[in-house]
């Protein structure tokens, strides 16, 4: 289970990478379903402000299934689905957000 800290770190990056726009989507299946902020029908603020409103027990990580070595981050904030993985600080690869 992850830390308290580990979250607090994860919220912090994921919030600098939406505000610079330092972040890319994973490609997928079905992502005009899965992946809300790639098709342009929610903005990086609203996922900003989502992720805001979590706290640390809507927060889990776990490895990547391709490559074990990156932690996907995944919050649960008002019924909303947020997955993604940090390439560095702040760039960001988000795989989903949808509700």
């Amino acid at each position: 289970m992850p830390t308290d800290d580990q979250y607090e770190q994860a919220k912090r990056t994921v919030t600098r990478a939406l505000r610079s726009g330092k972040f890319e989507h994973e490609a997928r299946r079905r992502i005009e379903v899965k992946n809300l902020l790639s098709t342009g029908e929610v903005t990086p603020s609203f996922v900003e402000q989502l992720v805001a409103r979590s706290n640390s027990t809507q927060y889990r990580s776990s490895p990547h299934h391709f490559v074990p070595s990156l932690d996907v981050h995944i919050v649960k904030s008002s019924d909303w689905y947020v997955k993604f993985y940090f390439i560095g600080e702040p760039d960001t690869v988000f795989i989903s957000v949808h509700q």
